[in-house]
């Protein structure tokens, strides 16, 4: 049989691989491709195939997946009447089409006669627990075949980037530095974060993120909690089943700063909120997305208050709170046992109140020199410097979009590659927002980096952009 992927950051990647190793261990031969490598053609002869997809954006096939996603919805796609399949669909509620691309495979598949396995699951940011029902259920509809290996051999956890640190299972990095990169007068604030991984056993590669676990605004909670009239001091179970403080709860495990759908829907009910049903319902769902855009769950919760809900009622409402990914800014072999972040602090009014984003300010704010922050790796195998030492590389990294290439150019020093290095860079103003200006002078006076290109949109009458720049050096760059 064969296992499918289609995926954007590297997390439908480690799922198929890991669901590869359960069905080896149940005596499976199993190939596991990446959908972009895969030859369409190549559906009519299959008889078992495992999708696991995630959408990307706004309801968008991830990049590795769209020449087979417009296979299958054209009328090219032939009866696939002898093949039994099965999708795993990973998705944000948060958007407005949640899982599009996982439903898109799975309706067309069966229209074009394929049976299904079992129903397709549908996955939010905390993936693990609905990829382990589904890989169960994979292992169920599947005839029994006598193992290859003992069971105790298969079971456990869901593979990721470290055997002893994931997302369900984070290290807590001291923090060293935090620096801010902005000038004075600058209209943005830019943090330099660096990290401790010392004793961890972590390590990443140049185009890697960081899973950083954030925490609640501890103001926003208890104005959250007031607007409800509950106890903060009450007891609630978390996700992982531990019976804590509803403050630390709000706090430390549940969204209550993103508005979803799903979540709009329940407290309609809740709250028997005419105007909510109302928004629900309407066609125009572009009226929906611009109210879950501008509030979060204060804002409902003031303008459609529940009376008498019990605390354990509203936290079964929410999910879990998700962990906010950086580009890593470091090399490893550059800088050992560290990892650094740039990280812009977001800040900004709506409906007369002031909002803050959650894990930067947290990081920007909250978080003490030498406090820890849970943290762990997510790999990106899609984006990496050349393996070929010498070929040259272009970087076009407008604002924080320069993190990664930090760390690319702190590698390519370590390892003292010979390919020619350009940046793009691009930024408001010269004097406030030119980031990390004097590494990239000092990588241009040693010859490392054979060019930079940078535009600041407001120093002058036109606004200029990176696009611009590379339009000015289209024959050279193209070249």
């Amino acid at each position: 049989m064969t296992v499918l992927y289609g995926s954007q950051t590297g997390n439908a990647e480690k799922l198929a691989h890991e669901l590869q190793r359960r069905l080896v261990g149940h005596g499976r031969s199993v190939r596991v491709e990446s959908m972009g490598r895969y030859k369409s053609a190549q559906l009519k002869r299959e008889h078992v195939v495992l999708f696991v997809v995630s959408t990307y954006g706004e309801g968008d096939p991830p990049d590795n997946a769209r020449v087979l996603h417009e296979f299958l919805l054209s009328a090219k796609a032939p009866n696939l009447a002898q093949l039994q399949f099965a999708v795993l669909a990973l998705g944000d509620t948060s958007y407005e089409h949640f899982c599009k691309t996982g439903r898109d495979f799975d309706e067309r598949l069966a229209a074009l006669g394929a049976k299904r396995l079992c129903e397709r699951v549908e996955c939010d940011l905390d993936y693990e627990e609905s990829a382990e029902r589904w890989m169960k259920a994979v292992l169920a509809a599947l005839p029994q075949h006598q193992s290859a290996v003992p069971e105790s051999g298969v079971s456990g956890p869901l593979d990721h980037a470290s055997p002893n640190y994931s997302r369900k299972c984070p290290f807590h990095a001291a923090l060293l530095e935090n620096l801010c990169l902005s000038g004075r007068g600058s209209s943005k604030e830019v943090r330099h974060i660096e990290l401790s991984l010392e004793g961890s056993g972590l390590r990443y590669e140049p185009g890697d993120a960081l899973g950083v676990v954030p925490r609640n605004c501890p103001d926003l909670v208890d104005e959250l909690i007031a607007a409800l009239g509950l106890d903060a001091e009450s007891t609630v179970t978390e996700p992982g089943g531990r019976e804590v403080k509803l403050r630390e709860a709000l706090e430390q495990a549940f969204e209550i700063t993103t508005v979803t759908r799903p979540l709009l829907e329940q407290y309609a009910h809740l709250s028997d909120a005419s105007e909510l049903r109302k928004l629900l319902e309407n066609d125009g769902r572009a009226d929906l997305q611009q109210y879950l855009r501008a509030r979060d769950l204060l804002d409902v919760v003031r303008a459609y208050p529940v009376k008498g809900i019990a605390p354990s009622e509203f936290v079964a409402l929410l999910r879990r709170l998700p962990p906010r990914l950086y580009s890593i800014a470091s090399s490893f072999n550059a800088s050992p046992d560290e990892v650094h972040l740039t990280v812009a602090a977001v800040r900004y009014e709506s409906l007369g109140r002031q909002r803050q984003g959650v894990a930067s300010t947290y990081l920007a704010d909250r978080v003490a020199d030498g406090e820890q922050i849970p943290v762990f790796i997510e790999s990106n195998p899609n984006f990496r410097l050349p393996k070929e030492p010498g070929t040259a590389v272009i970087m076009i990294g407008p604002g924080t979009g320069v993190a990664p290439f930090r760390a690319f150019m702190a590698e390519r020093e370590f390892s003292a590659d010979t390919g020619k290095n350009w940046l793009f860079f691009g930024d408001r103003r010269f004097h406030t927002d030119f980031l990390y200006q004097q590494e990239w002078l000092d990588y241009r006076s040693k010859g490392l980096l054979a060019r930079i290109d940078v535009a600041f949109s407001r120093d002058g009458d036109d606004k200029v952009y990176v696009q611009h720049r590379m339009r000015e050096n289209s024959r050279e760059l193209f070249a």
